[in-house]
């Protein structure tokens, strides 16, 4: 089946989830407009964008648009090339939301980064369009803006295993989210990749004795493609498009991904636990994902404004002529 009749033609059976979901104002395509730090300085330019589900978030960040690397393979980029493709950043987490604390933190991440880049919860407000991340210790405030403009479909699916043919497991870690027209896919490097990444990571920390972290193994003197590929072989991709049309990659951890499709949107059924088993075929070879339903609706309101009290939306009013001059809707 077309993920769109599973989404509006299928009832599938109850799954229970061992944390709640995040609320409504949290869901939806964030774009990042700044990060500011303690010691006052502030970025404008890095592109960063995190979707999110009931209980998942992505979240992928790479260079400004003028820095961002030209459609090409991994195998032919030079070392410059490689060295920036080390710097991205792309990861798919479950999310833990603390009604109490306001926070969100994340645990259970498939990353391309070997190690954690943002190891403190997020606190978190929301303003109409604009959601503001404090981190507890006060090192950071991001300022995120919701990308999404009407009420549309609402998917959020976790990859707990791809298949080959003969049933063996190659793959664990990711998922997609779908926000109407945005969708990004986090895919989790083989279990073969992992190997390869945990051998070099030994023997790079019993070198150096410090951290094998992602920009330093990609370094390495006489690294193979083998290793390389390895090295990068957990995707991050964001797209745009819908259920009906498919979604083409717009930005990705993996430049050649660029104006590809992100994903095939048909091969879709249930199984008796209650997982979406898709079938696929990836360069000629029979695959089988399957995957978690964290939720699947077809018409999410997607928030623009938030709730005020009735004192201050009196105020708003009442000085809507010179409040309302210059207003916008800024994404």
């Amino acid at each position: 089946m077309h993920l769109s009749e599973i989404l509006v033609s299928c009832t599938r059976p109850n799954v229970s989830w061992d944390r709640p979901a995040v609320p409504d104002w949290m869901i939806g395509s964030f774009k990042r407009r700044f990060i500011t730090y303690a010691d006052g300085l502030t970025d404008v330019d890095m592109e960063v964008y995190w979707l999110q589900s009931r209980r998942f978030s992505i979240d992928l960040r790479l260079a400004r648009v003028d820095d961002q690397l030209p459609a090409c393979h991994m195998d032919k980029a030079d070392p410059a090339m490689r060295e920036a493709l080390a710097q991205h950043q792309g990861w798919f987490a479950e999310s833990h939301w603390d009604e109490v604390q306001q926070q969100l933190s994340w645990q259970a991440a498939t990353s391309l980064q070997l190690h954690d880049l943002w190891p403190e919860p997020a606190i978190l407000r929301r303003v109409g369009n604009c959601m503001i991340e404090f981190a507890p210790s006060g090192v950071l405030i991001e300022d995120w803006r919701l990308q999404n403009l009407r009420t549309g479909p609402l998917i959020g699916l976790q990859l707990l295993g791809e298949y080959d043919s003969t049933g063996t497991l190659l793959r664990t870690g990711g998922g997609l989210i779908i926000n109407d027209g945005s969708a990004a896919m986090v895919t989790g490097r083989t279990r073969h990749e992992q190997d390869r990444i945990n051998a070099l990571s030994l023997a790079y920390e019993r070198e150096h004795h410090i951290p094998a972290t992602l920009p330093r193994l990609m370094q390495t003197d006489g690294l193979d493609i083998a290793n390389r590929r390895a090295l990068m072989g957990c995707e991050t991709s964001l797209a745009m498009g819908s259920l009906v049309a498919g979604y083409t990659v717009t930005r990705s951890t993996h430049p050649d991904r660029l104006g590809a499709s992100l994903l095939w949107l048909d091969g879709f059924n249930w199984d008796a636990d209650g997982h979406l088993i898709q079938a696929l075929t990836v360069d000629g070879q029979p695959y089988t994902r399957v995957y978690a339903v964290d939720v699947l609706e077809a018409a999410f309101p997607y928030p623009q404004s938030t709730a005020t009290t009735a004192k201050a939306t009196d105020w708003m009013q009442a000085e809507s002529v010179w409040r309302s001059r210059y207003t916008e809707t800024v994404l």
